[in-house]
């Protein structure tokens, strides 16, 4: 900015009123502009080749005259030359081969892919905001390049231990083979050794099942995770097994809210909230031993009337009640799948706006884009993170090297 100004300063102090009006300095500024791509291009020729024009070659390959290329920016659309060589080596940055935008058209139109326009809108948008023409082919196009984002995300190292992961799937209705069908895009958020919260993992699946999950968990092994303390989640199907498969030592903690909701559906309303008290004195209870005496009394006093909650608390007890042997400021990050539920709500002010995907490409494309914009702004330690990071310290001495 400093250059810029100082250049600025350099010129005549008469040299703006040599334009009539805005319209011939608008087109001062276009030449200018195009000018300016052009010399940029030029130098990235020299340092390629090794020399500047009319200079000395130090090699075999030299200069190869021009070629016309329509480049569109926010500025508008430009005809532009760009310089060549004889052995095809050289690959513009400005402008990549290829390429037809620059300036921030790219950046404008996944922001808008990102907050659930269609194609047809987003090139109606930027035309009526930039004056640029795109068709929906090559919004398509560049949407898709986020697949390669996608791609290379899914691929990177993670760390080796993760205190927590919360895991959920949110259902999109998708067009699969001519139909329209459900499918889920499976989550995995994690709480690392630094205190932070991240996305591990996502993954689109017809259905849940053990050997789903298993290759999901896998992959995680595969990037590097060597160790979960506790996993979190709704009764998602096959999942504790295949944790108990991949990480034995794993403690699964089935949320406590789905549980409750599971159990008062079918409860008619009149006595919905004295079975909700009785229960609270189950999953409130200050240790395993008083949850255990809270639920007997619970089960005589409704076993007959509502014999299915308490087959299924019998069912899913060891698994509903690890958190109770755990200190208040953990109880509260796993008793719950908030988080993720939380991440997956943001999710869905992203993509409610499309009511069916074409494929799986373009469910994967949303998502994505939506996770890192929450990713964004999970740049703080968790609530109470030095008193959690010491809990889990003395909880698991050898298991976890906790970075303050």
């Amino acid at each position: 900015m400093k250059e810029t100004q100082k250049l600025l300063e350099q010129l005549p102090a008469d040299f703006f009123n040599q334009f009539k009006d805005g319209s011939e300095f608008q087109l001062f500024m276009d030449a200018l502009f195009k000018r300016g791509v052009e010399q940029m291009l030029a130098a990235e020729l020299d340092e390629h080749l090794g020399y500047e024009k009319h200079g000395s070659s130090k090699g075999v390959n030299a200069r190869n005259g021009k070629t016309g290329k329509t480049i569109k920016t926010t500025k508008g659309t430009y005809t532009i030359q760009v310089p060549r060589d004889r052995e095809g080596s050289f690959m513009p940055q400005l402008v990549p081969k290829r390429k037809r935008m620059i300036d921030k058209i790219e950046d404008v139109v996944i922001s808008f892919y990102a907050k659930g326009m269609s194609t047809e809108d987003i090139s109606r948008q930027v035309n009526e905001l930039y004056g640029v023409s795109i068709s929906n082919g090559t919004v398509s196009n560049i949407t898709e390049r986020i697949l390669i984002d996608v791609e290379e995300w899914q691929q990177r190292p993670l760390d080796s231990v993760y205190l927590i992961v919360w895991l959920d799937g949110i259902v999109f209705k998708v067009r699969h083979n001519n139909k329209i069908i459900n499918k889920s895009i499976y989550i995995v958020a994690g709480l690392n050794t630094r205190g932070h919260k991240e996305v591990i993992g996502l993954w689109i699946n017809e259905q849940e099942s053990a050997s789903f999950w298993s290759k999901a968990l896998t992959d995680l092994r595969a990037r590097g995770v060597q160790d979960i303390l506790i996993a979190c989640s709704d009764n998602l199907k096959g999942l504790t097994q295949a944790i108990k498969a991949i990480f034995p030592e794993t403690v699964t903690q089935l949320c406590i809210v789905h549980q409750i909701r599971n159990s008062l559906k079918r409860v008619p309303y009149k006595t919905r909230r004295e079975v909700a008290k009785d229960l609270r004195n189950v999953y409130e209870a200050k240790d395993e031993s008083t949850a255990a005496q809270a639920f007997i009394a619970f089960e005589s006093k409704w076993a007959t009337t509502y014999p299915y909650i308490c087959i299924s608390w019998k069912n899913n007890w060891d698994n509903l009640t690890h958190f109770l042997g755990y200190p208040l400021e953990i109880r509260k990050l796993i008793y719950t799948t908030n988080m993720i539920e939380n991440l997956n709500r943001n999710v869905r002010k992203f993509t409610k706006n499309r009511t069916m995907f074409p494929d799986d490409g373009s469910v994967i494309k949303a998502v994505y884009l939506a996770v890192q914009h929450v990713s964004n702004l999970w740049t703080k330690h968790i609530n109470n993170w030095s008193v959690i990071a010491s809990q889990f310290l003395i909880l698991y001495p050898t298991r976890c090297q906790i970075i303050f």
